[in-house]
Formats: structure tokens, sequence, C-alpha cells
């Protein structure tokens, strides 16, 4: 039997265990629901493949635990393939918005981000056992915070992609490109500490943390630069205690992407010399990268070639692209390390109402994914 035919016969059974995955809701910040979710993804992965070789449990303190799973390959080396379980959907959702197939799509919370994913990674090392096709090892991290900047896993996933032959990311796709490119992601505050003193009666006496902050606003969203890949938004903003006062402190939140390391330097030089006009007037700045930016670098490279035969080699074109959102694919690149993101399901509508994933789709991206894991045995 074929790789594709042995996919496209597994999709009935792994709609079922996607549907599992979605009914068990997994809120980033409900860690009990993360702990159930985290126990249950452990339970199809053992039931799917049997018992691991080896299997680590991280605890991720106040977020979700990280789960790594060893199992054994017929070839040297490993491949890691790394997925989150954990959604932006509050706990609840799912009652308003119950998983469900029609006309070929499917949604629910986290069906597209990404719990399909995590289903068609677990059933391509099932098919490669089936078939009795050569492969490397195989380590699986499932992390639980990703949706929440990776802060308790993040090391977990550095560590784990050291030596690996690759690492294949099962984020979903909008289009069916694997993204070979993300933007690297900076979320950064700004305070600014003022005089407070009345508006009417002694307006000299104060100093405006509000009015430092608007200036410093227009400076920070001057610092974007599309033609350069780097985008700034303001998207959070504070500060007063009360019309008749001059401010005594303002606050703004910042996200900022940028697609180099050039661009990083040039962001971090900007924040560094925030200042206010007034003497008055203190500035201070906290937070810093979060993500650093996904370039092809050429492991990367020559990995998403050995990708493209494999999908030529199944009678379809395979694309790559780049996008503005980030992921824990991010880090392995940042390290220089090959990976590839995107690898998971099709479909659209990530953080969105609209979510859902093409049912047509998902044979064609595990055969993908069990064609790969050959290809590097």
């Amino acid at each position: 039997m074929s790789i594709e035919e042995w996919s496209r016969q597994a999709l009935p059974a792994m709609l079922d265990d996607i549907r599992a995955l979605v009914e068990l809701e997994t809120p980033s910040h409900d860690k009990p629901a993360l702990v159930r979710g985290l126990r249950a993804v452990r339970e199809l992965t053992a039931e799917r493949l049997g018992p691991p070789a080896g299997e680590t449990l991280h605890d991720g303190g106040q977020y979700g635990d990280v789960l790594e799973l060893r199992y054994a390959g017929t070839a040297p080396g490993e491949v890691l393939l790394l997925g989150h379980y954990d959604t932006v959907w509050p706990a609840g959702t799912l009652a308003a918005w119950p998983f469900a197939i029609e006309d070929g799509r499917m949604t629910g919370p986290g069906v597209f981000d990404m719990k399909t994913g995590l289903v068609q990674a677990i059933w391509a090392v099932r098919g490669l056992r089936a078939l009795g096709l050569p492969h490397p090892g195989v380590r699986f991290l499932f992390n639980g915070d990703e949706e929440i900047g990776s802060l308790a896993s993040r090391p977990r996933i550095e560590a784990a992609s050291e030596g690996m032959l690759a690492t294949l990311v099962f984020e979903a796709s909008l289009r069916g490109a694997l993204k070979t490119s993300r933007k690297g992601v900076g979320l950064f505050d700004v305070t600014v500490t003022g005089v407070e003193a009345h508006a009417g009666l002694d307006p000299a006496a104060g100093a405006s943390a509000i009015h430092a902050l608007a200036e410093l606003v227009t400076r920070i969203a001057a610092g974007a630069a599309p033609e350069r890949g780097t985008t700034v938004n303001v998207g959070l903003i504070s500060g007063g205690s009360g019309r008749n006062v001059a401010a005594g402190l303002a606050t703004c939140g910042v996200d900022v992407r940028v697609s180099d390391f050039a661009e990083m330097a040039r962001i971090d030089e900007l924040f560094a010399g925030l200042d206010a006009a007034d003497p008055r007037v203190t500035v201070s700045v906290t937070g810093g990268w979060n993500r650093p930016p996904m370039t092809p670098n050429p492991p990367s490279q020559r990995l998403f070639k050995e990708a493209q035969a494999v999908a030529a080699g199944q009678g379809w074109t395979l694309e790559e692209a780049a996008v503005g959102g980030a992921s824990d694919g991010n880090f392995v690149s940042g390290l220089g390390r090959p990976v590839l993101d995107g690898i998971g399901a099709v479909g659209d509508g990530a953080h969105a109402r609209h979510e859902h994933v093409l049912v047509g789709h998902i044979p064609e991206r595990t055969a993908l994914t069990i064609g790969l894991l050959t290809a590097l045995a």
C-alpha cells in the first residue's frame, strides 16, 4: 500500500482523534484544563504508537507542562516533532461553538490552531510503522504555553532541538505552504512617571505623564519600517487618575515584528533612547524580544528542498511562505538549526470564530510527513 492510500484510509480514525482533543478545552491560562489536555494527548499517543522508549514530563509551574516522548527509529538520528496543546479559547467556548464537520470543513475551538496538527504528527509515526518504512527516531514535544509566549517551554524546546536531523513544527497553514520565514516578536512596555498636580489650581507644578507618553508614542510608531518588514503597534495605553489631575503615571504596551536581526538591533536602540523633554518625567522600558525571527538558514533551506521533493513524488507542488506570525519554530531557527514550520493542518481562521480545517488536506499533509521522515532516514 502506498503512503498516500494509507493516509486516506486512516482519515476517519484521525477525525475521531481530532474531535476528542477539540472537545477537551485547553485554555492557556487554565492549568487544571491543561493538565487534563496533556494527559489526553499522552494517552492518545500511547494508544496509537504503544509505550514510548523514553518519557520526560517538565513542570511548567503556572503554565502548561511540557511532555517529551521518544520513540525509536530504524535508522540513525532523531527528528523533533513539535506542537502545542493550549489554545486561545476560554473554557466554555465549546458550548456555543461545538465541533462539527460540514461540506469538507471541520470547525471548533482549536481545531486549526493546532489540535489537528497534533493528531497528524502522531498518525504520521503510526503510518511509518504500519508500512514498515525506514525512519530515524522521533521525539514528540508537546507544550502548553505557546499562545502566551512559551515562557516555560522555550528552554525545553531549545534543548530538545539540539542535534536533531530536523524539527518539524505542526502549526497550521493558510494555503498549504510551509513556513520557512516568520517574523520575530518584541513585546515592550513603556512606563512614564510624572508629577501630579491640580490641573486648574496649579498646572505649572505638574508634569503630565500622559502628555509625555503621547509624544513618545509618536516616536515609537515612527520606528515602523514596512519596506524592511518591520511593524510597530502600540496596542495598549493607560494612565491618569482624573480629568483635573496632571497624570502621575502612564503606560503603553507595544508589539513589534521584525524580519531580521539587524532590525531587532535598531528597535532596541529606539527603546533605549526614549526620554522625556521635561526633566521631572522619567521613562522606563521593560520587556523585550519574545521570539527571534525565523530566517531561511542553509540547513532549513535544504530541509525544505527535501520536503518539496517528497511532495513532488506524491504528485503535488509544495510552496513556501513568509508570514508575520511567530511560533516555537522561531526558537529553533534562531539557533541556526534545521526547521520546517506549518506542516500541520490546512485551513483558516486562527484565533477567530471562523477557524476551520479543510478535511481533504489531512491525508495529504500526513503523507507528506511520513515521506519526509522516511527521506531523512
